[in-house]
């Protein structure tokens, strides 16, 4: 695994040990960037379910200003850090070791919004159209935000939401990639 492109482009990341993490290949997270930009001009991004830390790392490698890592378990927090520390530039994420639930009312909290959202969550577990609706209710998402859903193939996410709209929708083997915008001015 590692860092596709960008400034810290083809540095080797580490993966979660265990079998509780199902990293983002770098084939999917390559296409990934491509379908919502390739590069970015500043921001913020979440990865709710960072595991590795991976795409939050690709995301401020691609011009990205934040990341907020997120992972309830402690071996990917450890993975997380390491990883990191690779990019030498430490100031520019935030990690919580977090249930989702937890980390959304954190966000609010602090009064933080996203214009990038990864949601990523282990199959088994998936309740996006429900966390969806908790970040919409937390005001966590900026005007024009993108949203990246990775499920199951054979999962249908049924999101009625008025001001977020199906952008994408695209297939990798096992793999669903939807990608949803946040338009408050429709």
């Amino acid at each position: 695994m590692r860092i596709v492109s960008g400034e810290y482009g083809g540095r080797k990341l580490r993966a979660v040990s265990g079998d509780n993490t199902r990293p983002t290949s770098d084939k999917v997270k390559e296409a990934l960037f491509h379908m919502i930009g390739p590069y970015f001009d500043g921001g913020h991004v979440l990865d709710l379910y960072a595991g590795s830390g991976a795409l939050g790392i690709e995301a401020v490698s691609r011009g990205m200003d934040k990341a907020y890592l997120v992972d309830n378990n402690a071996l990917a927090i450890k993975t997380i850090e390491e990883n990191i520390s690779i990019t030498k530039e430490p100031e520019k994420f935030v990690v919580y070791k977090k249930n989702d639930f937890q980390a959304i009312e954190h966000l609010h909290q602090i009064k933080e919004s996203f214009d990038l959202v990864f949601l990523d969550p282990p199959y088994a577990k998936q309740e996006l159209e429900l966390i969806i609706k908790k970040l919409i209710d937390n005001d966590l998402f900026n005007d024009k935000a993108i949203i990246v859903c990775e499920t199951d193939k054979d999962v249908s996410l049924e999101i009625n939401e008025h001001y977020l709209r199906l952008i994408k929708n695209k297939f990798f083997g096992k793999t669903r990639v939807s990608l949803y915008e946040w338009v408050k001015d429709l």
